[in-house]
């Protein structure tokens, strides 16, 4: 008989029931690719479980049962409903807390600190629910922190099993909001903890200090969160953790994410078929307005408008470089002033820059397809996936040595790297980049490396699952 190990992942967002982030794709992929690692030996029972945001368009929910938890010397009601994706069962957790929050996440900490409890909480006591016990809960960002310290706690006060936890770290520095109040009316103590004295109230911090295992979401992003600089002020309680904690490099969808079949964009190419790439280039110039000139170096930069990814830096580089022959689109929203900016660029450099301030995944895909050199200059990146994406689809990727960019660019092999963060930094890899472009030989032996690279969630998932099984045996 094989071992069964019940695993509820937990998270904020999931494709394709939800994306607003790369979150969204982590907790639509990782699930079933753990499921997928099920053999004669071992069966992993992976159930997910998200908010039912009342932006979710789901078909075929059922409901399976409607309880309460204590909350403030009454009872609030949860509903739960369930689906299937691919055969994974997925639940969905309602009440007024997630009703009274129209979008996934709210600009108003109230009203997320108040969702984000609940399902916290009504989540883990959904198992009783349909009597399935969970050997291991997965957390993913403070939205679901408070999970493991419910889970803790209650072993604590009641003597339950102990149910191994994993908390992992999408981006440290959204800790959540001050929940104490919420917790104390859910009947939930602030348990003396060795983390810092602010830190005791927020979601986050709890679900770390919870957790039996802490998961980076890329080597290099681990070892970034340890110091003063990346720590975001809990790097010396992450450092007293360090036995707990690990880099996990998050993988892609290669299904969804492949040149060869990929309906989004005009002409399917492989590795073996890298000519035919040619033709997207032309199709995308041609979209955009652009001269369509195949020698012409075309940059991509497909980012959410912020600081954090250093668009601010790919700006300034562009127009430092004003005198060299080259074309770029941009595609992205978020800051307004950020948006502004490229605005200003586009005006500037009208037959060589095209702006395109929404989201649009089509488009995406058509850019990854079609242009030469992707542009990643971000001051911090846990991991990214845009990287993995462009490499995937013939485009080199340019990117500053930060968190998973460090651990997935091979620097002259599959892409470029550069260490400092600053526009001049970013400058002097485009050039190096441009010289290497000029020789076509060795221009495709990178677009050929880095479509070879498997970014798969297969590598990840077994890592996870190890780390399960250490948990559990320990």
């Amino acid at each position: 008989m094989p071992k069964t190990i019940n695993v509820l992942f937990l998270a904020a967002e999931a494709e394709p029931f939800i994306k607003v982030g790369g979150l969204g794709d982590v907790a639509g992929s990782l699930p079933r690719a753990l499921r997928a690692l099920s053999n004669d030996e071992i069966t992993l029972d992976v159930r997910l479980v998200l908010p039912y945001h009342p932006v979710i368009k789901a078909d075929n929910l059922k409901p399976v049962g409607m309880f309460s938890i204590p909350r403030g010397g009454s009872e609030v009601q949860v509903e739960a409903f369930e689906t299937t994706l691919k055969g994974m069962p997925v639940y969905f957790i309602n009440g007024d807390a997630i009703r009274a929050n129209g979008s996934v996440y709210s600009l108003d900490a109230k009203l997320d600190a108040e969702k984000y409890s609940f399902y916290s909480i009504a989540a883990l006591e959904l198992s009783r629910q349909i009597n399935w016990f969970p050997d291991v809960v997965h957390g993913n960002d403070w939205h679901t922190a408070l999970s493991l310290y419910y889970s803790l706690t209650k072993r604590w006060e009641e003597g339950a099993r102990h149910v191994a936890s994993v908390l992992t770290l999408h981006n440290l520095p959204f800790m959540g909001p001050d929940v104490s109040e919420i917790l104390n009316s859910y009947g939930l103590k602030l348990a003396q903890t060795d983390l810092p004295d602010w830190a005791r109230v927020m979601p986050l911090p709890l679900g770390l200090w919870s957790s039996d295992a802490i998961v980076g979401v890329s080597p290099t992003y681990a070892k970034e969160i340890l110091t003063e600089e990346y720590g975001c002020g809990l790097n010396e309680f992450l450092q007293l953790r360090h036995e707990t904690l690990s880099g996990i490099l998050n993988g892609l969808d290669t299904d969804s994410f492949n040149p060869e079949t990929d309906t989004a964009i005009g002409v399917n190419f492989a590795l073996e078929t890298l000519e035919k790439r040619a033709a997207n280039k032309n199709l995308l110039q041609a979209r955009l307005g652009l001269p369509q000139e195949s020698e012409i170096p075309l940059f991509a930069i497909i980012s959410r408008m912020d600081v954090q990814k250093g668009v601010d830096l790919a700006f300034s580089a562009l127009n430092t470089m004003k005198r060299l022959n080259w074309q770029a689109v941009i595609l992205g929203t978020g800051d307004p002033k950020l948006e502004e900016a490229a605005m200003k660029l586009q005006k500037l450099f009208p037959e060589r820059i095209k702006v395109e301030t929404r989201y649009d995944a089509g488009l995406a895909r058509q850019i990854y397809a079609g242009s030469d050199m992707f542009l990643m200059p971000s001051r911090y990146e846990p991991c990214g996936l845009s990287q993995m994406i462009a490499m995937r689809y013939g485009c080199v990727p340019i990117v500053r040595a930060a968190g998973g960019l460090n651990d997935t660019v091979r620097h002259g092999v599959t892409g470029f790297v550069f260490e400092k963060a600053h526009h001049l930094s970013l400058v002097a890899a485009v050039k190096n980049a441009l010289k290497v472009f000029a020789n076509r030989e060795q221009w495709q032996s990178l677009q050929r490396a880095g479509m070879a690279q498997d970014f798969s969630w297969e590598n990840s998932a077994r890592q996870y699952l190890n780390l399960y099984l250490s948990l559990i045996k320990s």
